[in-house]
């Protein structure tokens, strides 16, 4: 019975993208000159996990490539071969060439074996010193060719011997422990050809010393016959690729006649060649490496590659099985509670009133406990983010000649899974404008009484619904100045203006603003911060930045922990309900005409704690009619805070809260100024939910 391994392949490359991350992240932790054996060991392990799995599937020139990168990483580990600068960089660029192997396998595309090539010659050359060659066309012997009856002979000779394959088979300790047995494997073979099975028990302690369970023999075998694929070979010991040393080649014996028959008659006076040396030469090229040397376009289809090479988002995530128990135990309680409802609903009476609410209550507790229950399953640790940030600092600093070193805290903590795929491209732009910009050259920083190396700090942490992301690097900072005049020479700010710290801060956002003296590859093109701020806005967030010129900025972003589920505050304006989000309500009030004031040409300000905040009247910005009077102080003001600054809503009545679930207004209809999504309500109509940032912005203009 065959087993369709096809089936098996999505968990494989899962599993491959995150021992490559661990490898790639124990790269950049090791210490040039220091031979830590557990990092090194974690990165052997991730190399020989992937050697095992391609094996398996079939995948030969992933296992390969791997397997030279596992020579390497075993001389580091013995400590027969130091870790240097140049061995790590190596390494790592064997890394990013393996994921794009895997991509490209994945999305069933070719292979840039020209690429892979490069990368192996690159191992080679760490390993040995002397680069491989890369294997040529026989060509055609020079020296003359053997007699006639030497020929004769010789083909006589080679047509007595079988063809077959030579195969040594070196089992690691504990492959009887994962339920591979070689006698069954053996017994595969001989169904092949003759089978020759030569044991070696060197290895085999005393029989005081003896763990049954541990294999300590080795075969070397022979299997004899003609026409024996070297697929079925491998096939047969897909399942212990990594669990055992193989090496399978051609017996020697293994002569094509046709090389023989073909020889031409030479002159007598010519001595004879060694035929037997030259056919084996000829047999080097191995059907793979002849496809390589026959392929064009190697160059053009890496290429390709590197632009195929782009990470998807995961299409499945790992959940704590603590996660699944609670909620298995909370589809127990409903299924309970609903037992009990079809009880008292088959024999119904007026008596049975109270009842049949208790049972109503208590379905909606466990409701929103198993909502909750769901929503925690999609929470995932922020590290799934901020790990892919080490390798983009160590590669942008080394091209940038700075010295950086990146600080991630606050890796545990949780947010929605659409958060973590969507954060990651603002991330990046925030991160390389802290290196171009931000943190000086070693040269300026010693000038400036720092330490030779700059800091970039990656922070996450809760406060309240949201998540807070921090970028703090110990930089030069924003100089406000000349931040307002690049904006008045680009004609983007009037002469005249008069911009608080923070207003200036805000002009970077600005599009095609930039301060960078000189385009570069990293930055300088005036684009991607204010496509920053818009998809975090997008996501429901904000940012906001502090600096201190000389010091270091800080840049936070303020997330929603999910974007599925909100707690709102149902409002009435006129006849129509809408919904402000929970986290950004500090406080609702009933006004005073003594506590209004009217600001010429600005609008309408009321005092709270002695501090002016402005008013929108939310039946003007959504022109709607109000049920009764647009009198301020027979309304309520909702209080609410958005990137730091504060306004009072104007609505007619507060209706309760409740949790709703988002739907995007901007996929079913179009993007609306003051509103960041919509959601059915209980009776089945819609209402919009307020974008609080957007009306905080409008209402300091």
């Amino acid at each position: 019975m065959s087993i369709d391994m096809s089936q098996f392949h999505q968990v494989f490359f899962e599993e491959c993208f995150e021992n490559l991350e661990s490898m790639e992240s124990g790269l950049l932790n090791l210490d040039i000159g220091d031979i830590d054996s557990e990092v090194i060991n974690t990165i052997f392990r991730g190399a020989h996990s992937i050697k095992g799995g391609s094996g398996t599937f079939g995948f030969t020139i992933v296992a390969e490539f791997t397997h030279v990168m596992e020579t390497l990483l075993d001389e580091m580990r013995d400590g027969r071969r130091k870790v240097t600068q140049g061995a790590i960089d190596v390494l790592l660029g064997s890394v990013d060439c393996l994921r794009e192997m895997l991509t490209s396998i994945q999305a069933d595309q070719e292979v840039a074996e020209a690429n892979v090539a490069k990368h192996k010659r690159a191992l080679d050359m760490e390993l040995n010193g002397v680069a491989s060659e890369e294997p040529a066309p026989a060509k055609p012997a020079t020296s003359p060719a053997p007699s006639a009856s030497k020929a004769k002979a010789s083909t006589e000779e080679f047509e007595m011997q079988e063809q077959g394959w030579n195969i040594s088979f070196c089992p690691y300790l504990d492959l009887l422990k994962t339920g591979n047995d070689p006698v069954r494997m053996f017994r595969e073979l001989s169904e092949l050809g003759e089978l020759t099975v030569t044991a070696n028990i060197q290895d085999v302690p005393s029989i005081f010393e003896l763990e049954p369970e541990e294999c300590n023999i080795s075969w070397n075998l022979i299997v004899s016959g003609s026409d024996i694929p070297l697929k079925e070979i491998q096939e047969i010991f897909n399942w212990v690729e990594g669990d055992c040393e193989l090496d399978i080649s051609a017996n020697q014996v293994k002569v094509p006649k046709l090389v023989s028959v073909a020889a031409p008659e030479p002159p007598e006076e010519i001595a004879p060649i060694d035929e037997p040396e030259i056919e084996i030469k000829s047999e080097q090229l191995s059907p793979e490496l002849k496809k390589t040397a026959s392929t064009p376009s190697a160059l053009a289809t890496e290429t390709d590659q590197s632009k195929a090479a782009v990470a998807k988002p995961s299409s499945s995530i790992r959940v704590d099985t603590a996660k699944i128990d609670a909620l298995i135990n909370m589809v127990g309680e409903v299924v309970i509670t609903q037992s009990m409802l079809g009880l008292v609903g088959e024999n119904f009476s007026m008596d049975k009133v109270a009842q049949l609410k208790r049972g109503l209550a208590q379905l909606e507790r466990h409701t929103r406990d198993l909502q909750q229950s769901v929503m925690n399953i999609r929470m995932l640790p922020i590290s799934f983010v901020f790990s892919r940030f080490p390798r983009l600092v160590h590669d942008t600093s080394t091209k940038l000649g700075k010295k950086i070193e990146l600080k991630l805290v606050g890796e545990s903590t949780e947010v929605d899974k659409a958060v973590v795929e969507l954060i990651n491209d603002p991330l990046v732009h925030l991160i390389r404008n802290s290196l171009d910009h931000g943190i000086e050259k070693p040269a300026d920083r010693i000038k400036a009484g720092k330490p030779e190396t700059g800091t970039i700090e990656l922070k996450a942490y809760h406060r309240g619904g949201h998540i807070v992301i921090e970028i703090i690097d110990d930089g030069h900072g924003l100089d406000r100045r000349k931040l307002i005049s690049k904006a008045i020479e680009k004609g983007l700010l009037d002469e005249s203006a008069q911009l608080t710290d923070k207003q200036a801060f805000e002009l970077i956002f600005m599009p095609g603003f930039s301060t960078a003296e000189q385009l570069t590859d990293i930055s300088g093109r005036g684009v991607g911060m204010d496509v920053v701020r818009r998809n975090i806005q997008s996501l429901g967030g904000n940012i906001e930045i502090l600096s201190d010129l000389g010091k270091g900025t800080t840049i936070a972003i303020h997330l929603p922990l999910t974007l599925a589920i909100l707690d709102g505050q149902s409002v009435a304006v006129g006849q129509e309900t809408y919904i402000v989000p929970l986290v950004s309500i500090i406080e609702s009030i009933n006004i005073t005409e003594k506590m209004l004031n009217k600001v010429a040409g600005k609008g309408e300000t009321f005092k709270l704690r002695n501090q002016y905040i402005p008013i929108i009247r939310m039946h003007d910005i959504f022109n709607v009619q109000p049920l009764a009077t647009s009198k301020l102080g027979e309304g309520v003001i909702v209080v609410v805070e958005g990137q730091g600054g504060m306004c009072g809503l104007f609505v007619d009545d507060l209706l309760g809260q409740q949790q709703v679930v988002i739907k995007s207004l901007e996929a079913n209809y179009r993007r609306v100024e003051g509103v960041s999504g919509a959601t059915i309500l209980g009776d089945g109509s819609v209402a919009l939910i307020l974008d609080v940032p957007g009306l905080v912005r409008f209402s300091n203009r």
